[in-house]
Parts: C-alpha cells; sequence; structure tokens
C-alpha cells in the first residue's frame, strides 16, 4: 500500500515560504489559521527559530497540505514523519486493505482497482484483471503509462486523444498538489516530452466538452465504453492513506454492460 517516493530537499524556511505563497496567504492569515504568532511565522520562515513538531503539523494543516508533503516538511525540519508506524498501525493498516478489497472483489463484474498517487496499480479485482489481460497489458502496472505511451493499450483506445488530455489535465492537478513529489513530476514531464502528447495537449480542444468522457476501446467488433469514479480515504494524516485511489469502472451504455455480462 506504500510506494517509493522520491521528495526534493530543501529548507525548513525556504518549504514553508514556498507552499504559504502558493496559497496566497500572508503571514497573518497563517498564523491565525494555524493558531501561533505572526512573529513566529516570521521567525520560522527567516531561519531565526527553529519548528517543533507540533507547529509543523499545525502550519501543514493550516496550508492544508497533503499529508506526504507534510511528512517532507518534517524531514527538511530534522524529524521523522508525522505518523509513527507501530504494531497497532499495521494492523489498522492491514484491516483497511481488506475493506479496500471487500470493495473491489463486490465491484465484479466489472473492473476496479486500488491506485498509488502516480496511478500505480496496488490491487484490482478479478474483472480488472481479466480485462487488461485481455487489452494485451505489458505488465507495467502504472496506469498512465499504459494508456498514455505508444502500446497495446493505447492501440485499442477509440477516442485516444480526448482521454489522454482529460487524463493529463487531471494528474497535472495531482501534480501540483504535491509540488515536492520528484517521481510523480518525473512522470508528468516524460509525457509531456513526447510529440504527440505535446500536439494535444496544446491544441484548442473542439467544440463543447463533453459532460462525461468515456474510455472507449476497440475489442474484436465492438466498442466497450466506460466511464470512472474515484474515491478516497477521507480524513486521513497518513500518507499511505492519503495516497490511495480506489477507481471502479463502470459501463457507459447497454452494449458495454451485456459485453461485461457475457464475460463472467
Amino acid at each position: 500500500m506504500e510506494t517509493e517516493r522520491n521528495i526534493s530537499s530543501g529548507t525548513f524556511p525556504t518549504f514553508l515560504r514556498n507552499w504559504r505563497t502558493r496559497k496566497n496567504m500572508s503571514q497573518l492569515d497563517l498564523a491565525l489559521t494555524a493558531g501561533i504568532s505572526q512573529r513566529h511565522v516570521s521567525f520560522l520562515e527567516n531561519g531565526r527559530s527553529n519548528p517543533s513538531r507540533d507547529s509543523i503539523a499545525s502550519l501543514g494543516m493550516a496550508l492544508e497540505m497533503p499529508a506526504a508533503e507534510i511528512d517532507a516538511m518534517m524531514g527538511v525540519a530534522g524529524y521523522t514523519a508525522l505518523r509513527t508506524q507501530t504494531a497497532a498501525d499495521d494492523k489498522n493498516l492491514e484491516a483497511i486493505k481488506q475493506s479496500i478489497d471487500h470493495v473491489l472483489r463486490g465491484h465484479n463484474p466489472y473492473p476496479a482497482m486500488s491506485i498509488d498517487r502516480i496511478w500505480t496499480i496496488q490491487n484490482a479485482n478479478e474483472a480488472a484483471l481479466k480485462f487488461f489481460a485481455g487489452l494485451g497489458g505489458t505488465g507495467d502496472l502504472n496506469m498512465l503509462r499504459n494508456i498514455i505511451n505508444p502500446g497495446p493499450v493505447r492501440e485499442k483506445i477509440v477516442n485516444w486523444s480526448e482521454c489522454a488530455r482529460a487524463l493529463l489535465r487531471l494528474f497535472e492537478l495531482e501534480v501540483a498538489r504535491r509540488p515536492n513529489d520528484r517521481e510523480a513530476q518525473q512522470l508528468l514531464a516524460g509525457f509531456l516530452m513526447q510529440d504527440d502528447v505535446a500536439d494535444i495537449m496544446k491544441s484548442p480542444a473542439k467544440g463543447l466538452p463533453s459532460p462525461l468522457i468515456t474510455l472507449q476501446f476497440q475489442i474484436n467488433n465492438q466498442i466497450v465504453s466506460l466511464f470512472s469514479l474515484i474515491a478516497t480515504i477521507g480524513l486521513s494524516h497518513d500518507a499511505r492513506l492519503d495516497d490511495i485511489r480506489i477507481e471502479t469502472l463502470l459501463p457507459a451504455d447497454d452494449s458495454s454492460r451485456n459485453w461485461f455480462d457475457n464475460q463472467s
């Protein structure tokens, strides 16, 4: 449930100042929201004071930072991550994993999977494994690479340009939420370096956008259309849980629904 992450290095004053600037907050605004003095915020940003773990946690929540970014800020200040992994934590994580598995199994005969912050599949139900194997997946567990990069999965997506643009716009927003996550930044940059991807991202959309973007796969002589619902774990201050997404794929029309019913 946890993947390796490469976090940019830096100093705590710079880290805090950059995040406050990103949120368009003054030092006074941040101080009032975090429940500390403006003078202390100023001293933290110019390096005259050293932060405590509690003040970092308060500042991170006041800035609405993702849990991974709060952990990164703890790291540049010389502290361990906000969460402390204990036997109780492991037990709770296992219980959550079992609940996620239950949701995935309950979504059969339609595909469902749990993915991390860079869209790498962590677990999948039987329908998803069967569906992606049928598309000719290469074994790469990253959904974005399978869809964006040339290969057997991309070749079967009828409306690839529309889907690629929408997915990368969504991923750009995710990367923006984690400005110190080098792994995610490098993945996005790699996609944008491809000429065909750069072209569709630069070209204006034709006409009004569809109210719902579906993934349309050409499978043999049929178009199988799917839309996705993405769920997250609410109210988590643990980066391992904050990263998890549960993506469920659903048929967008009766013919696609019948196609899945016939596969089970």
